[in-house]
């Protein structure tokens, strides 16, 4: 099972290390904005993804795009005046397939403000991997700031942490890395705020009425 796994993830590897050529290596194009296209059952959105300032994220994210990997996800969590986030679990709230966890590239410049695509992840700063959220509202708390956490000091906290030594941290989070921004649709991704939501296991905040994202695909 071990050896399985990891043959996975050098493939999943190699096809991110073959994205990353075909992002940049024509030159001239390498800065060029890539949209997608997001049909959902709501409706559809079209986001422009930026490679210039989060070449690292947007390659990730096209992986999972050009695998057909976001095919038949839902929104999983939806909260009102915050964001919709989606690309993780299917309708039954089981995970998707996702490759190796990304370097946090929050420190980019850009913010998450209202129709702005970012990564979600986990309490550690570089865990994210296919999930990501719309921002529905401007989420300045979200952003990388001067007084953020370093990965150092991350890195102590977590060290103290398993020695039991609990203390407020003196720093904020590194932040939540944007890599686009919705261009046309944002009425779909408003519709899909207002969606009534329940508890469901684990989960808080899932719709009610699945939202299900039918694909995800790169617009010439």
């Amino acid at each position: 099972m071990a050896r399985q796994y990891l043959k996975g993830t050098v493939k999943f590897l190699m096809r991110r290390a073959g994205l990353l050529v075909l992002v940049w290596g024509s030159g001239a194009t390498a800065a060029d904005p890539v949209r997608v296209i997001m049909q959902t059952t709501q409706g559809a959105i079209t986001i422009e993804l930026d490679v210039h300032a989060a070449p690292a994220t947007v390659a990730n994210f096209l992986t999972y795009v050009d695998q057909s990997d976001y095919d038949n996800t839902i929104f999983h969590r939806v909260i009102e005046g915050f964001m919709i986030q989606g690309g993780g679990h299917y309708r039954d709230l089981s995970e998707s397939p996702s490759g190796p966890s990304l370097r946090n590239e929050a420190d980019n410049g850009l913010r998450n403000e209202v129709g702005t695509i970012a990564m979600a992840r986990m309490a550690e700063i570089d865990s994210a991997t296919n999930q990501f959220f719309i921002n529905v509202a401007d989420n300045r708390r979200l952003d990388h700031q001067g007084d953020s956490c370093s990965r150092e000091e991350e890195a102590a906290a977590a060290a103290r942490a398993e020695r039991g030594l609990f203390k407020p941290k003196r720093c904020k989070s590194f932040g939540y890395a944007v890599f686009g921004r919705v261009v046309d649709g944002l009425s779909v991704v408003k519709a899909i705020e207002q969606v009534a939501t329940v508890t469901q296991a684990d989960f808080f905040d899932v719709p009610k009425d699945p939202i299900t994202i039918l694909s995800i695909r790169r617009l010439p």
